[in-house]
């Protein structure tokens, strides 16, 4: 009888080593993706067939918070999330406590100097006016915009944290009129230009493509702070179902989506 228990025990414990095995092997095919809704979520939709090709099953599940998406990955509900550029995440991680880290970038929503009065950068005149956001983060990248092309030089190294009050040289005497993001487009018929994020710009009916004036290049210092990034948790950001994830939605496949698809309003992280 004592045999026959042992026998059988053993029977027991190896169906559950194997069964075990059997589905560790089906998670590592399975990729639970939380995401904001645009464009993330459909980015990932295109990538769906691409990860499928390799034997993938890419589950996406659209929040509409940027608290949950973050907690399911820490508690390993989910393999990865995208919806956030690095600053967001390093600052979410350091009040929350959280592990996360960033997997690979995929694309940033450029910032773009758009048409007031005026509809040439190269009409630039001796005290004009340009409206920005006055928000830390959009300020800054507005006034790194601006000097990129020529217009302002910042104090060096005033980077990502820049304000008016870092201008160092200003040779066409440019009053920069401080708005809240949102009341920046509204200003566009009594000021010479307009310092735009994507979505605002898109709001107020320009198209990024066709009607910024200039734009945030993919190597700018504030690309690469604000990539939007697929995230997980520290340790498992080179597995290789989020190699496969981060690859294909840096597919040329995807890539062309995002060009015909958001007019410039998103662009592809290289």
């Amino acid at each position: 009888m004592k045999k026959f228990l042992a026998v059988l025990l053993t029977g027991v414990l190896a169906a559950g080593v194997l069964g075990g095995c059997g589905g560790k092997d089906a998670d590592d095919k399975v990729i639970k993706v939380a995401a904001s809704a645009t464009p993330h979520a459909e980015l990932l939709e295109q990538a769906k067939p691409i990860l499928a090709d390799k034997g993938y099953d890419l589950q996406v599940t659209v929040f509409d918070d940027y608290v949950q998406p973050n907690e399911v990955v820490e508690s390993g509900d989910f393999d990865a999330n995208y919806f956030q550029h690095i600053p967001y995440l390093d600052s979410f991680n350091e009040e929350k406590g959280t592990h996360l880290v960033n997997a690979g970038g995929i694309h940033y929503e450029p910032f773009g100097i758009y048409p007031g009065t005026k509809s040439d950068l190269g009409s630039v005149a001796d005290g004009d006016s340009v409206a920005v956001p006055n928000d830390t983060t959009n300020e800054a990248r507005a006034l790194l915009l601006l000097q990129d092309n020529g217009l302002i030089k910042l104090r060096s190294g005033a980077g990502l944290n820049a304000t008016v009050n870092d201008i160092e040289e200003n040779p066409y005497n440019l009053e920069i009129v401080e708005l809240e993001a949102a009341q920046v487009p509204r200003v566009v018929e009594e000021v010479a230009f307009v310092v735009l994020n994507g979505n605002y710009a898109l709001e107020a009916g320009y198209s990024v493509a066709r009607d910024a004036l200039a734009y945030e290049s993919s190597d700018s210092e504030a690309a690469k702070t604000y990539v939007n990034v697929i995230a997980v948790k520290e340790g498992n950001e080179n597995a290789d179902k989020i190699k496969a994830l981060v690859e294909a939605l840096k597919s040329d496949t995807v890539k062309t989506y995002i060009t015909d698809t958001y007019d410039g309003a998103v662009i592809p992280f290289t």
